[in-house]
């Protein structure tokens, strides 16, 4: 092996929060999979090493696994920040031989290393300062990067276009014969997927894939470009121009977002142009406003700073583990911190949530730490998931780290 991939989360992670307080970058659903398996599919080289804050990376479910290590055989160590989206950039950073610094501004979004350099760049405690100090040449390039939450949004639609451009196409898994296919057959239905009786998978504007062991139940509509991950389940409705991840659970309007996965919204209400985390579930009715009256841009707030986002379009941000009760309204830009709790239904609810607040309607709290974890053990196990201890005390550090927010 000439050549060595590694993949690894720099430290501006804070700004895609609360995606990822609890999922580490290169884990993030986008496109037909996550940011790392785009990469490894971009350049064709098996990952060596995956970095990333490493509590949180132990305990995610949805990284690719690597095994931390150069080979004797590799020469040269590719080093390709997550947030950065392939492109012609990464392309030149691959054809080349020489030590080299690939920037977009301030930000380092790949480096060439020699394997000696890669192997000490795998132990440094602070990458980002590591390569930054490493004294390589800079080159700097026009470079996409997941910056915001909001990219992963505004942007997702035009991934899967461009992951599914060269799908296998063909109903390899149990499609109903009253299924209607729209579009020119761009439409692959994996092995061991299920779409019943009364379906329509419109693949007109573009591409759409149902995963092993998925099952689209009667009377759902899927609008492409749509991606329905492994052993997720649909209930009705219409989704369109989203990537579901595993195992989520979803009936009624879904619209331009991207489910982490192992989230639930089983009834009806409208999301659209939304992030959902890891282990959500959205009562019945739950609906977000992803429009403002004035059809002006949406302002959000992030980690205590309001942002302008720049986008029209924009419903909420929901991180891991938050749950909303019957009939919850989401304003536009909605930011629910992770583990928070939502209820008194009716209602619009405060367009920022902190992480484990406690909101009934009229006044916010603190959501205690033991009682977050017994409803965060029995929502894993109804998806056949053991809440381990790795996950426990990740979620006691979060708790910790942002008392503050709920001050």
């Amino acid at each position: 092996m000439s050549k060595a991939l590694v993949v690894f989360e720099d430290s501006h992670w804070r700004d895609l929060r609360p995606l990822t307080d609890l999922v580490p970058v290169p884990a993030l659903a986008f496109g037909a999979s996550c940011l790392a398996e785009r990469i490894i599919t971009a350049t064709g080289l098996k990952i060596s090493a995956l970095l990333a804050r490493q509590e949180v990376l132990s305990a995610c479910r949805t990284a690719p696994r690597a095994p931390l290590e150069l080979e004797s055989t590799t020469r040269t160590a590719m080093f390709v920040n997550a947030a950065a989206l392939p492109g012609p950039w990464l392309r030149e950073l691959l054809a080349g031989d020489t030590p080299t610094l690939v920037c977009s501004g301030e930000r380092i979004v790949g480096a060439r290393l020699t394997v000696e350099d890669g192997r000490a760049a795998l132990d440094a405690k602070d990458l980002d300062k590591h390569l930054g100090d490493s004294g390589l040449p800079v080159v700097q390039a026009e470079v996409r990067v997941i910056e915001r939450p909001w990219h992963l949004i505004a942007w997702n639609a035009e991934a899967i276009n461009s992951d599914l451009a060269l799908m296998a196409v063909g109903m390899r898994g149990d499609v109903h014969s009253t299924v209607v296919m729209l579009g020119d057959a761009r439409v692959s239905v994996e092995s061991g997927a299920r779409v019943d009786p009364f379906c329509v998978l419109d693949a007109r504007s573009g591409p759409i894939v149902v995963r092993r062991r998925a099952h689209v139940g009667s009377h759902t509509s899927l609008v492409g470009p749509c991606v329905v991950g492994e052993g997720t389940q649909l209930f009705g409705g219409v989704v369109a121009r989203t990537t579901l991840g595993r195992e989520c659970r979803v009936a009624g309007e879904v619209e331009d977002c991207v489910w982490q996965g192992f989230a639930n919204k089983r009834h009806h209400g409208f999301v659209g142009h939304s992030a959902i985390g890891e282990w959500v579930n959205l009562g019945a009715l739950t609906t977000t406003s992803d429009l403002k009256n004035n059809y002006g841009t949406v302002r959000v707030r992030i980690d205590d700073k309001d942002h302008d986002t720049g986008v029209t379009k924009l419903g909420s941000v929901i991180g891991a583990h938050v749950k909303t009760g019957i009939g919850t309204l989401l304003p536009t830009g909605a930011v629910l911190g992770t583990g928070a709790n939502l209820f008194g239904g009716g209602r619009y609810t405060p367009k920022s949530v902190p992480s484990f607040g406690w909101w009934d309607g009229e006044k916010m709290v603190e959501h205690k730490l033991d009682a977050f974890t017994r409803t965060a053990r029995t929502a894993m196990s109804r998806r056949n998931e053991l809440a381990a201890a790795s996950d426990e005390l990740t979620w006691a550090k979060l708790f910790t780290a942002t008392k503050s927010e709920r001050r």
